[in-house]
């Protein structure tokens, strides 16, 4: 059973024209406007009226064009991530941002500072999602000719959040004095250095910013691997998830309150919330036909790169009809080891190299939920009532569209039902979520 009375909702966009990856093709997708403050306005507006909890954006930082030119077909341009929610902050009051940000190709103290920021500039809002980047073409826009390895990219990451969170911390709460009087504009007892020599960091601190209005913005992760489970259980207080029926959903909380408790974490201060793709519509019928519709929009081309990449290996070569080679073995693979373990999830004998790819590029990682409101509310809501999930990422296939529908047809019947708020609590984000303020570690030790 939940633990919660409220589902939480995450609006996600990854592309700006929705989470099917040729969704730009689309009559109804936007054009040049995605690289224009208002369509965002617009979304982040009806996601408020409809008292969503959360934007969340994804981010890649570069072009996905490994095997094949991906800017010729594939809608991965997008605006800065950091950059919009800042604008976006200006433009709402309540809704929070779930902004992407690397560690591989990032330095500790500008995310702390950046995040602290934004977290003070929205009154609390904020949180990061924390992503290792594992694309070869990421890394050679940052000097590199191939990615970083797997353990290594997780390893930095690890003692890059251990840093930013003593950051964060570096002013305690009453540090900040602004006394005009005494002429101290802070406390310099309650300000602290890091010192900070590690594998892969050295960094003196303390953060130029005062302590934000959440202690420590929310910090989100996603990625099911071995490593990214551990990296999540050990910092994370949202984890994306992937699991596609309640049988899978069962045992991965399992798997993630077993690993919580051996690190002394309660599990209520771990939320899950798995990806699904809605697609409403009047009939079950017709939200298949515009599925459908968007599925016919897919090119081979770009469905084999994102196999390619998926798999790690090029398979232009391959006969599109012929069967899938031999996979790489997931405790060597340097790449996305979740979106691997998927390709082997749904690799079988009979599965041409065409078939597995437009599978994959048509529905992705995560389920699909649709029918009319009705429907999608009825599985919403089995799966948080059984307790698998503490909410939902909603990953819309085509924008603005699957947004608006979902907002304003499926909310009203999630709140009916009393799923979901009919209004915005009081406080942060990190309030409005239940989870409890990160207590300062500087602030009870002894000089």
């Amino acid at each position: 059973m939940p633990t919660r009375q409220h589902m939480i909702l995450s609006a996600f966009f990854y592309n700006p024209q929705g989470d099917h990856r040729l969704s730009w093709r689309h009559p109804s997708a936007p054009g040049r406007e995605i690289f224009d403050l208002d369509y965002y306005r617009t979304l982040a507006t009806v996601a408020e009226d409809a008292k969503i909890d959360t934007i969340f954006i994804a981010d890649h930082l570069g072009i996905w064009d490994t095997f094949e030119s991906g800017v010729a077909h594939y809608a991965n341009a997008r605006l800065e991530p950091l950059s919009l929610v800042a604008a976006l902050s200006a433009v709402t009051k309540n809704i929070g941002f779930i902004v992407t940000a690397s560690t591989s190709y990032n330095e500790p103290y500008n995310i702390a500072r950046t995040f602290a920021s934004l977290d003070h500039l929205s009154k609390g809002r904020v949180a990061w999602n924390v992503v290792s980047s594992a694309l070869e073409e990421e890394a050679k826009n940052f000097g590199l000719t191939t990615s970083i390895n797997h353990a290594t990219r997780y390893e930095r990451a690890g003692e890059f959040l251990d840093v930013v969170t003593r950051l964060w911390d570096s002013w305690e709460d009453e540090a900040l004095l602004m006394n005009k009087d005494s002429g101290y504009f802070a406390d310099p007892s309650k300000i602290h250095a890091l010192d900070h020599v590690g594998d892969h960091f050295r960094i003196r601190g303390p953060l130029n910013i005062a302590r934000s209005p959440q202690g420590h913005p929310l910090l989100v992760q996603a990625g099911s691997s071995e490593a990214g489970r551990e990296l999540a259980t050990d910092h994370a207080d949202i984890h994306f998830a992937i699991f596609r029926n309640e049988e899978e959903g069962r045992l991965y909380r399992a798997d993630m309150e077993r690993r919580l408790a051996n690190k002394g974490r309660a599990a209520e201060s771990f939320l899950i919330l798995p990806g699904v793709l809605p697609v409403v519509a009047s009939s079950r019928q017709e939200a298949e036909d515009r599925q459908a519709a968007l599925e016919d929009l897919m090119i081979d081309r770009v469905s084999l790169d994102l196999l390619s990449s998926w798999s790690g290996m090029d398979l232009s070569s391959h006969a599109l009809d012929g069967p899938m080679p031999d996979l790489p073995d997931e405790a060597k693979f340097n790449g996305w080891r979740t979106w691997l373990s998927i390709v082997k999830s749904e690799t079988n004998s009979t599965a041409t190299v065409r078939q597995l790819a437009r599978k994959i590029a048509n529905t992705g990682a995560v389920p699909m939920v649709s029918g009319t409101a009705t429907d999608v509310a009825d599985q919403l809501e089995a799966w948080f009532t059984s307790g698998i999930a503490d909410g939902f990422n909603l990953m819309f296939p085509l924008l603005p569209d699957d947004w608006l529908n979902f907002a304003r047809s499926v909310v009203p019947e999630l709140q009916r039902r009393g799923l979901f708020r009919t209004e915005y609590e009081e406080g942060t984000f990190r309030d409005r979520l239940k989870l409890q303020r990160p207590q300062n570690i500087f602030s009870n030790r002894v000089a």
